[in-house]
């Protein structure tokens, strides 16, 4: 048997229950990717393709906290401060975001939700709810509050971690 044609020899003995597995399907990193692959595409089936996930939660956190610097967005939104200046630029373009200097400090960018950005966000409501929905839809509500409970967790746990730590403490 040639070398491109050899099989890997089968499993002769079961893995225990406690064995580590090294299956790549097993692996959390490549099912954490899946997952977010996953929700990025049902993101965009449900809200279409005009605004990235990023992007409304930008969005979401200057609804709720106008007038903040684009340092403490990327603190909000756990991005690097690089990646929030140029989705800044891109949401600004799109009229969704104002960019204002203001007088005392000529070196601050402040954002906030122009007209057209707080219209789109309260059209979008009905969708985000829809997302959620189609997203959670496969498992019962106890699999729904646990999952989300253990994602929330890990999220929490590892939050320092990330390239980019989500900086919340600091929402006042």
């Amino acid at each position: 048997m040639s070398s491109r044609t050899a099989r890997a020899p089968a499993k002769t003995q079961k893995q225990g229950k406690n064995e580590l597995s090294t299956d790549l399907y097993e692996q959390p990193g490549h099912l954490i990717r899946r997952a977010h692959q996953i929700s990025v595409s049902m993101f965009h089936e449900v809200l279409g393709p005009d605004i990235t996930p990023v992007q409304y939660a930008a969005l979401r956190i200057l609804q709720d906290h106008p007038d903040i610097d684009q340092v403490t967005l990327a603190r909000y939104c756990a991005l690097d401060n690089s990646t929030t200046a140029n989705m800044a630029v891109r949401l600004e373009e799109k009229g969704l975001v104002e960019r204002v200097t203001p007088p005392e400090n000529k070196r601050v960018r402040l954002l906030r939700l122009s007209k057209q950005g707080a219209e789109l966000l309260e059209s979008l409501v009905p969708s985000v709810h829809e997302l959620r929905r189609r997203m959670l839809q496969t498992l019962s509500q106890a699999e729904q509050e646990t999952f989300l409970a253990l994602l929330s967790k890990f999220v929490h746990i590892n939050n320092e971690k990330s390239r980019a730590p989500l900086r919340r403490q600091e929402i006042a």
